[in-house]
């Protein structure tokens, strides 16, 4: 699938299709916006008049008039000065991402770049070239400078970038690939500079991962129901429609539709003593369909950010008028983010408890620890263990990051959002989800084991049988690290959700 880049519309499919690595290409109907914004660039610096960044210094020295025949050079340097970030380089899906939504926000024609500027960026999608970028060094206002600078520095050929499978010095990959450095204009490196797509970027990736991972413990949540003999009773309709929360309908609704047809279910409709389940079962509607609103919410955001411009000043084409604001100032990514990691917390601490409530026979009725012979076996006693270190660590790294803010820039840019780090933390936090789940979805599949010969339902029947294709049963205690790591596989690649179709599983669908 290639992803044609329709400035100022791109979907939320389109993002998450180049984020899997899609091609891309330009909507050629911007050109005539993008030139006509360069245009007024150079009739404004023609004028004299001071224009942030244009004509002046940066940040602080805002004030300092730079000579017409240094502009140049000016915009050179604050590439050379800003590429000042640090730590691992960000992935090259999520650099890819960056680029792409920076091409988004440069085509809309409010920021004056030069044609050549765009399509310089533009080439570099297409062929393969994607910059080394630091993942640190960004504090979220005056926009992402220092990853954006890393990435435009490889457009005037300093810095590191990837092409094929080697790093290579810019000049070297920017060759490899059949383009030659370009030579920024009097607003190009500050354009490439201001904006928010480094910590969107991340965002979004975290987005889509907590997507996968919420529908992916829809269906181990289930399956851990059904281990524990646990009833689908809190899933009527009828006590959500009361509440009125799209999520926790629809998410009660997806749980009914995966235990439908249960002979495990029909064993124990009558005369079970047990009035109700424990909140980790019962209460899957109200905590999942809390994370999935919230997840939708920060979808919505995410998208009008995404087709947004954030640059400073932007250039006003029709008047020849260039007006600085503070559309760098990426708060709504923050919250955004802080949102997405609440919800990833939330559904690995559920799943965590389902783990616990599964391996105690005291709750689930099954053998300690989900072994045969408990004693001589520890069966899933460390996996609980390590699902609950996984939990802890998601809820420490869930503290909001928007709330934090530390002056820069000799305290001209007094207040900033955080939004980088917030968005960052995400990936890891997702992959610490991923993990529990995987752990979940061994423990309910052990938990069904031993309902035998009674089955689950069909959708969860084919869940159990796509685990059990890949780790067995666990009759006596074996080096159960490649279970874990063969089941994150199953999560991480879509594989489990996969198997649960036809069920319909809700999602981000109707965010944007």
């Amino acid at each position: 699938m290639s992803v044609c880049l329709h400035a100022g519309a791109a979907t939320l499919a389109d993002w998450r299709a180049i984020l899997d690595g899609a091609p891309v290409t330009l909507d050629p109907a911007c050109a005539d916006a993008v030139a006509a914004s360069a245009a007024a660039v150079e009739r404004i610096v023609a004028r004299g008049a001071p224009v942030y960044g244009v004509n002046t210094g940066f940040g602080k020295l805002a004030t300092v008039r730079i000579a017409d025949n240094d502009l140049a050079r000016l915009q050179r340097n604050i590439v050379l000065s800003h590429a000042a970030g640090v730590g691992e380089a960000t992935s090259v899906a999520t650099t890819r991402l960056m680029m792409a939504l920076k091409l988004g926000s440069l085509a809309q024609g409010a920021s004056g770049v030069r044609p050549q500027t765009l399509q310089m960026l533009a080439a570099m999608l297409e062929r393969g070239v994607t910059p080394i970028v630091p993942a640190q060094g960004s504090v979220g206002a005056s926009g992402d400078l220092a990853p954006l600078a890393h990435m435009a520095a490889v457009m005037i050929g300093v810095g590191e970038a990837r092409y094929g499978n080697d790093v290579l010095p810019a000049n070297d990959a920017l060759a490899r690939a059949g383009l030659t450095p370009i030579e920024l204009g009097p607003k190009d490196g500050l354009a490439l500079l201001n904006g928010t797509q480094f910590s969107t970027a991340h965002a979004l990736t975290g987005l889509f991962a907590a997507e996968r991972l919420f529908q992916s413990a829809l269906v181990t949540g289930a399956l851990s129901t059904d281990a524990a003999r646990g009833s689908d009773a809190p899933f009527d309709p009828r006590i959500h429609a009361l509440r009125r929360h799209r999520g926790q309908s629809e998410t009660a609704a997806a749980l009914r539709a995966l235990m439908a047809g249960s002979a495990i279910r029909a064993s124990h409709l009558t005369g079970d003593p047990r009035v109700q389940d424990p909140y980790c079962l019962r209460c899957q509607p109200q905590v999942m369909g809390a994370c999935l609103d919230l997840l939708r919410q920060a979808a919505t955001t995410l998208a009008d950010e995404a087709n947004g411009v954030s640059d400073n000043p932007l250039i006003f084409a029709e008047d020849d008028t260039a007006l600085s604001g503070g559309n760098f100032h990426a708060e709504p990514v923050a919250f955004a983010a802080d949102m997405i990691a609440l919800a990833l917390c939330e559904i690995g601490s559920l799943a965590e408890r389902r783990i616990a409530m599964l391996v105690d026979p005291a709750l689930s009725g099954l053998p300690a620890f989900l072994c045969a012979r408990p004693g001589l076996n520890s069966g899933f006693m460390i996996p609980q263990v390590t699902a609950a270190a996984l939990v802890s660590e998601n809820k420490q790294r869930a503290y909001p990051a928007s709330v934090d803010s530390i002056p820069t820039s000799a305290n001209q840019e007094d207040h900033v959002s955080m939004a980088a780090h917030g968005a960052r933390r995400l990936a890891p936090m997702a992959t610490n989800a991923s993990a529990v789940i995987a752990i979940e979805a061994l423990a309910a599949a052990q938990g069904c084991d031993f309902h035998a010969p009674l089955a689950s339902s069909p959708a969860l029947e084919q869940v159990r049988a796509a685990i059990r294709a890949v780790v067995p049963h666990l009759d006596e205690d074996r080096h159960i690290h490649p279970d874990i790591s063969a089941a994150h596989r199953l999560i991480d690649s879509g594989a489990l959700v996969a198997t649960a179709q036809p069920i319909a599983l809700p999602g981000l669908d109707g965010a944007a």
